[in-house]
């Protein structure tokens, strides 16, 4: 059975397929579909409903959708739905690593480090007609990028409980407690 998944995003396709490996995972570019949709919701359910509606829109079938980024409480909740663009401007795109490296500049010296990665999954089935699905995963804001796997923020995201960075954490590991495993365990309840 196919999925059809409102993103760009090749890691977030590689996790969704890993742990629904019962579905053929497709992108718009899979599809040579040109897909750009405005994310211009104040939250991570709205910018979710907003690019599984706009691709629904274009293949009418059941789409998979995923807004999701980091969240630290002493920044009051910043970067949080601007987590992929983070820093960057309309003519400088930030890397992940100046990313990474602009958020710990800010928390320097904060002893305050509580953050969580959220995700927000959308299956959009048919018009007005979807489920919402809204995961965390709670840790603190390491003093360094710590780890070699993963994508995005995870070398920053400490796990007190494992004493790891999700960064460091095995694929398996990672897709059992992230906020993105949380939240396709649900749908693929869903799903059933």
């Amino acid at each position: 059975m196919k999925i059809y998944l409102a993103s760009s995003n090749i890691h977030k396709k590689k996790e969704i397929s890993e742990i629904l490996p019962e579905y053929t995972v497709l992108c718009p570019g899979d599809m040579n579909i040109e897909f750009n949709p405005e994310e211009n919701g104040s939250s991570f359910t709205e910018n979710a409903l907003i690019k599984a509606k706009a691709l629904w829109e274009i293949v009418n079938e059941p789409v998979l959708a995923d807004d999701s980024g980091i969240c630290v409480d002493a920044l009051n909740g910043e970067p949080g739905i601007y987590s992929s663009r983070y820093g960057s401007t309309p003519a400088h795109k930030l890397s992940q690593e100046e990313q990474n490296c602009l958020l710990l500049e800010k928390m320097k010296g904060n002893p305050h480090r509580n953050c969580r990665f959220v995700c927000a999954m959308v299956l959009y089935l048919e018009k007005d007609r979807y489920y919402v699905i809204q995961e965390t995963l709670e840790g603190t804001l390491a003093e360094k990028p710590i780890g070699k796997g993963g994508f995005g923020y995870d070398p920053l995201v400490f796990l007190p409980d494992l004493n790891k960075t999700v960064a460091q954490l095995t694929e398996e590991e990672k897709n059992n407690i992230s906020h993105r495993g949380k939240a396709l365990k649900i749908l693929k309840k869903l799903l059933a």
